[in-house]
């Protein structure tokens, strides 16, 4: 029986005690994330390890801590009548630890430049890493990296690419789907918020973009990203092929996660001077205000502000070319005076 089926036929006996008013949340993170999420699955396959990855896609979903909190609450009262009838020994969704990485997931809204690689030689190293960790030094890996973070676009974004998507005239990407867990394995949907969006494909990987076309399928449908059997990638795929863990942490990185890639284009992209509201576009982002979090001044452009402030109280002049790249106000021109004859 799946988690679906057994919950639905025994819900009034595992909430008995339950308030009205505690029901109702109860009863909306029961339809909308415990059964979307983990409802396909028999009772007796649940381990701690489904329901970490499954709070973990709510966090990342950008459920609110509350909303959070409930699902994990209704799952957990399912769970512990299925204990009490015998079908499982213990409760496998009273799981630890999630609030941490809900702060962290917090911490990555109000600052997301602190988790960004530095520069692309970074990248470079990071990718050249994973692929000699991987079985067999597959490269794709590295292609899914450096794609990843040069469109600043999602894992699951990567995943869903296909050939016709790719416009080589041009070398933008139309964004229109994600590959993401669900029901049954790994599915096809729209994107976060359902919005299309079209992303620039920079000089710098179109060679590998143009090589992966060439040698893909002729239909247009055809994955640009799979794994070193043909499969579809997912964050986790990725992690585990890799030993990402391991990597990151031998480069220093220990922070980094697949998600941070993401970060760090758009933090790149902000610091050369790309606009706000064009960012937002390429983003994909439903606020302005999430957009603005990339903007946070670099620590080069608090050196040079020191710099500036130094030479303006010695009467010096500041060497503003050597000003970082990033989103600057334009001045107002000066007003425009007409000389006139008096006689």
């Amino acid at each position: 029986m799946t988690l679906a089926e057994y919950g639905n036929g025994e819900w009034d006996l595992a909430m008995r005690g339950l308030e009205a008013k505690t029901l109702d949340p109860y009863r909306a993170g029961w339809r909308l994330r415990v059964v979307p999420s983990l409802g396909h699955i028999p009772v007796q396959l649940f381990t701690n390890g489904v329901v970490d990855r499954a709070v973990s896609a709510w966090i990342a979903d950008e459920c609110s801590r509350s909303t959070v909190k409930n699902s994990l609450a209704v799952l957990v009262r399912v769970m512990e009548q299925a204990v009490r009838d015998g079908i499982v020994d213990h409760n496998p969704a009273r799981v630890v630890g999630w609030q941490q990485q809900y702060k962290h997931a917090e911490d990555e809204l109000d600052d997301p430049r602190s988790l960004a690689l530095p520069d692309w030689d970074a990248l470079d190293k990071l990718a050249v890493a994973l692929v000699a960790r991987s079985a067999g030094g597959f490269e794709g890996w590295a292609d899914v990296v450096r794609f990843e973070a040069c469109t600043a676009t999602r894992i699951g974004e990567v995943s869903g690419v296909r050939a016709g998507d790719i416009n080589r005239e041009q070398w933008t990407w139309e964004v229109c789907r994600q590959t993401t867990p669900g029901p049954g394995g790994l599915t096809d949907k729209g994107t976060k918020g359902k919005r299309r969006r079209t992303v620039p494909i920079i000089e710098e990987i179109r060679p590998m973009v143009a090589r992966r076309l060439d040698g893909a399928d002729p239909d247009p449908m055809a994955r640009l990203f799979t794994g070193p059997r043909g499969g579809r990638i997912s964050t986790a795929v990725l992690r585990d092929a890799t030993h990402w863990d391991d990597v990151v942490l031998r480069l220093g990185y220990e922070h980094l996660r697949r998600h941070d890639l993401r970060h760090t284009g758009l933090t790149w992209m902000a610091d050369a001077g790309v606009p706000l509201h064009v960012l937002r576009v390429i983003a994909g982002h439903g606020s302005l205000a999430t957009t603005q979090r990339y903007l946070h001044p670099s620590r080069r452009s608090i050196d040079l502000a020191g710099a500036a402030l130094s030479a303006h109280l010695n009467g010096g002049t500041v060497n503003f070319p050597l000003a970082p790249a990033g989103p600057k106000v334009v001045p107002k021109p000066p007003p425009i005076r007409h000389l006139c004859i008096v006689r």
